[in-house]
Order: C-alpha cells, then sequence, then structure tokens
C-alpha cells in the first residue's frame, strides 16, 4: 500500500502524517485518541499545553495497551496448560 497524507484536527491545531495503513485503522488511531483526550475533560479545558495533554494522553493509551498485552499473554498460557492438559488426558484414555 502507497502511502498518503493524513489530516486532522485536535485542540485547534492541524496534525498531519503520512500513513501507509488502511484508512479504517487510521480512523480507528485517531478516533481513539481523541476519545482518550476527550475523556479528560478537566485536563483539557484546563491552563495544561495541548502538547502535554496529548503526550499525558498517548502515555494513558501506552500504559492500557501494556496491561492488555499482559493479559494477552496470561491469557495465552492459561490456554497452552488447558490444551496440555487436555492432550495428556485423551493420550491416557487411548492407553
Amino acid at each position: 500500500m502507497q502511502d498518503r497524507l493524513v489530516r486532522f484536527n485536535l485542540f485547534g491545531q492541524e496534525y498531519t502524517f503520512y500513513s501507509d495503513a488502511p484508512e479504517d485503522e487510521v480512523e480507528s488511531a485517531i478516533a481513539l485518541l481523541r476519545h482518550e483526550l476527550e475523556g479528560n475533560e478537566k485536563m483539557s479545558r484546563s491552563s495544561v499545553p495541548s502538547n502535554k495533554v496529548l503526550v499525558l494522553g498517548c502515555l494513558r493509551m501506552a500504559a492500557k495497551y501494556t496491561q492488555l498485552n499482559r493479559e494477552y499473554k496470561e491469557f495465552r498460557q492459561e490456554q497452552e496448560r488447558s490444551v496440555a492438559h487436555l492432550i495428556d488426558k485423551v493420550s491416557a484414555e487411548l492407553d
């Protein structure tokens, strides 16, 4: 896929970047960022500079990603244990 210019506005400022990601993924990422930043209206309406709000929003998203990644790894390990237990059980029945 070819890079294309993406433009969006946030806090009255225009941001642009190039991306080769599918349009729906880009829109989803921008919507997630907006949701994360708008979810903390107290901070965005205060005197905190918009660039700091953006960084804090990205840090919150990174923390959520880290948590989900850890939970997913734990889930995979539990699934692997369950599958191994079922394989052992079936093997024991076949012997």
